[in-house]
């Protein structure tokens, strides 16, 4: 009986743990389902994690390029607004300059030492010069090689021209400037080719520049305001410090000059004191310079000749109170070595251009 009632305590026990078992085995199956099912949740949000920050990336990337190339975008049409910004100012300052009229610069010319360097300190003052054009007038049977390349180098609007001075009109070698007129057969030349090749249509000062003075620039934005004849102090002229027209301040008119030397002439100015509108030299094709009037008067000979006195006269550079333009001469150089070498056929400037 005891054997019997342990065996049925024994099934009873069995039974009971088998059941355990067979009770337990789904919640394992429940709880580990469950862990799969959060491991795959965890999985998948990281996935979408990683996805949404690829993408992020991706774009992030494409903004920044995108913005690169906006910036450059706003970069070159700011460069173009500037480029075209000065394109209309220049532009602007063509027209400005086209309407200007053009400066017809007369200046006689001789062989001498000093002569290329006279006319290059010219030259690099007229390179400034918008609408510009340079008569040189040799005085001389022919052209010069001299002459001829320095113009052709000078990368100036020029004519060149020549004509001699008659031999009895011409200075002997120790005579002073004053004793013949200079510079007249060669003015009147430049005069004839003004009213050959130009017309009333044609805008344009003219201006007897000799090649012995100092020019500054302003003296030609001076000059675009002339309407008939225009005049202007001259400086280390005349035996004075500045030679210059007398204004009046209420009607802002020349009334007098303080010349010293030889006052009572009809225009006491030098010939860089003064330049005349191109319509007066073409109406007046009359007025020339001239071998006959008297030491000093060329100035008054040739302005008699177109206005009837001073009253016509325009006051510039700031009403006669600005020195403009200077009569320099450049100092003779003392070469009395140098005859000693071309004595013995040896110049020191042989092969060499001076």
């Amino acid at each position: 009986m005891v054997g019997t009632a342990e065996q049925c305590h024994g099934v009873t026990a069995m039974t009971e743990s088998i059941f355990f078992v067979e009770e337990s085995n789904p919640k394992k199956k429940m709880w580990s389902r469950f862990c799969c099912s959060k491991s795959n949740v965890v999985l998948f949000l990281i996935s979408v994690i990683l996805t949404q920050w690829l993408i992020f990336y991706q774009e992030y990337h494409k903004w920044q390029a995108f913005q690169e190339k906006w910036n450059n975008y706003i970069s070159e049409l700011s460069d173009v607004q500037t480029k075209i910004s000065r394109i209309n100012e220049l532009e602007g300052k063509i027209a400005d300059i086209k309407s200007r009229p053009t400066i017809y610069a007369i200046t006689p010319t001789f062989a001498r030492p000093v002569q290329k360097a006279e006319l290059t300190r010219l030259a690099q003052t007229f390179l400034h010069i918008f609408n510009f054009h340079w008569i040189v007038v040799e005085d001389s049977v022919k052209k010069t090689d001299l002459v001829t390349n320095f113009l052709a180098q000078s990368r100036l609007a020029y004519t060149h021209l020549n004509v001699s001075t008659p031999p009895n009109y011409k200075l002997g070698k120790n005579d002073p400037n004053w004793k013949k007129p200079r510079g007249v057969e060669q003015r009147n030349a430049a005069l004839r080719w003004i009213r050959e090749s130009l017309t009333q249509d044609d805008n344009g000062i003219v201006f007897f520049a000799d090649d012995d003075n100092t020019y500054s620039i302003k003296l030609f934005r001076e000059m675009e305001k002339i309407k008939t004849v225009g005049v202007w102090p001259v400086g280390l002229v005349g035996g004075l410090m500045v030679e210059k027209p007398i204004c009046d301040n209420v009607t802002r008119k020349v009334v007098g000059f303080n010349s010293v030397w030889k006052p009572d002439r009809p225009f006491p100015l030098d010939m860089a004191g003064f330049a005349v509108n191109l319509r007066l030299i073409l109406e007046h094709k009359n007025a020339w310079f001239s071998f006959t009037v008297q030491s000093g008067y060329q100035e008054s000979e040739i302005l008699r000749q177109m206005i009837p006195g001073i009253e016509h006269l325009e006051p510039l550079a700031d009403f006669c109170t600005k020195v403009y333009v200077w009569h320099t001469r450049t100092e003779p150089p003392k070469l009395n070595d140098e005859q000693l070498l071309i004595k013995k056929g040896k110049p020191s400037n042989a092969g060499i251009e001076v």
